[in-house]
């Protein structure tokens, strides 16, 4: 998608190339202000200082999520103090205290050519202007990019249909049907950043139901330069004369847990395995281990991992956790870093990209996230999530290209005693003797 040598305009952003990438990354920027709730809610907005602004916003069924945010030049919008109020909760219930990009990776199949997207250039220092028609019904507001001394009308925040949030016919004793059914709604935060041919879309999801959707989509123009033979390109245009050249997307994200007001969390892997036949099917039998130290985690045929609180427990008097759930992924395994789908860190502040890790207060550790699994205690977990998109280009990418998406979700288990959603009147049906 890109070149080193022919380019698209980027305005000022050629100069963030001396600035070094931790400076980028620790300098905030002063927002304008988000829009406020839509209905009367308990969740008060969140503290956010001077260099961030407030996201306050009741969604049609009732749930409420408050967040911070701001644009860092090398992250690109970054989310913080994270809470979410379902209808019936008192409170707000705290998830994260900071949630953002951690790299982008792109290596080429040729082996000419590999570009690590934050680190080396940065998000925010290409955020581009969104305009109305991209972001229908929503609202736009303007970030302040430090490195670059420059205003970006750089998030757009709205609320969006996801389809159904549940649909059950419910019957009583005589056989009479009743219907429950609801349609579910996100608030959506995106940025658009442009690197080269490429145009990146950070997006979250804040959904009613309480799951937290991180995704990247790339969208733009099959750079005209990156062409190379058979076997590491696609044949685009007329004939068999020009390839296009394969690569990779390996996104990471970096998130920094507080759950229910505290940092301290504990981390469980789950897997389930076949224990023999039963009269009507297999036998499944999930078992869990308790992921005290630093963690490398590859992805397996039924294995996923939670995050626990220490702090709180839903009415039910469960521990409240967020489980992640990912989704398609093909990771990048030339480089050790990227050959892994999850890591769990003990955190420290000065461990902010997965790969080009420039601080100084790290230097010692290495500058990428495999070197910091080293058997430390994990009481304080950071998750790294890796997501891999191998582009093979096709004739439809061009031209614009469509968008192609990549992420993952963090969905509440136990968080709640019933789903957020449930109808009041349903609100007894909960368990086997209800």
């Amino acid at each position: 998608m890109r070149t080193s040598t022919v380019r698209r305009a980027l305005g000022t952003a050629t100069a963030l190339l001396l600035i070094p990438a931790f400076l980028a990354g620790a300098a905030g920027s002063k927002a304008s202000a988000a829009p406020a709730a839509t209905t009367a809610t308990t969740a008060a907005a969140p503290a956010c200082g001077s260099t961030a602004s407030t996201v306050k916003k009741t969604l049609p069924n009732g749930t409420t999520w408050t967040m911070c945010w701001h644009m860092s030049g090398t992250k690109g919008l970054v989310l913080e103090k994270i809470a979410y109020q379902p209808k019936n909760e008192s409170q707000p219930i705290k998830v994260l205290a900071s949630a953002a990009l951690a790299q982008v990776n792109v290596p080429y199949d040729s082996g000419q050519t590999e570009y690590n997207d934050l680190s080396d250039i940065g998000f925010g220092n290409t955020a581009v202007n969104i305009g109305a028609s991209e972001c229908p019904g929503g609202t736009i507001s303007s970030a302040y990019i430090a490195q670059q001394q420059r205003n970006v009308k750089a998030l757009c925040t709205s609320v969006l249909p996801h389809g159904y949030a549940y649909r059950s016919d419910i019957y009583d004793n005589a056989g009479n049907a009743k219907r429950y059914t609801k349609q579910g709604d996100d608030l959506v935060l995106f940025s658009v950043s442009q690197l080269g041919w490429y145009e990146y879309i950070t997006q979250w999801n804040f959904s009613d139901d309480g799951a937290i959707t991180a995704k990247v989509g790339a969208t733009g123009d099959l750079s005209p330069s990156d062409y190379s033979g058979a076997g590491t390109g696609w044949p685009i245009g007329k004939g068999n004369r020009d390839y296009s050249t394969a690569h990779y997307h390996s996104v990471f994200w970096r998130l920094n847990f507080d759950l229910d007001g505290s940092n301290q969390a504990k981390v469980q892997q789950f897997d389930t395995k076949k224990a023999g036949r039963g009269t009507g099917s297999e036998i499944l039998k999930t078992s869990s281990t308790n992921v005290t130290k630093e963690l490398a985690g590859s992805s397996a045929l039924r294995r996923w991992w939670r995050v626990v609180s220490t702090a709180g427990k839903n009415a039910d008097r469960h521990p409240r956790s967020w489980e992640l759930v990912q989704q398609h992924s093909d990771h990048y395994d030339a480089h050790a870093y990227t050959s892994k789908d999850v890591y769990f860190t003990q955190y420290r502040a000065c461990e902010q990209f997965a790969s080009g890790n420039s601080d100084p207060a790290c230097a010692s550790r290495g500058t990428s996230v495999n070197k910091w699994v080293n058997g430390e205690s994990l009481k304080h977990p950071v998750m790294w999530v890796n997501v891999g998109f191998h582009h093979i280009p096709r004739d439809e990418d061009q031209t614009p290209m469509p968008v192609h998406w990549q992420g993952f979700q963090l969905v509440p288990r136990d968080v709640t005693a019933m789903s957020p959603l449930t109808p009041d009147d349903l609100s007894g049906n909960n368990g086997q003797g209800h």
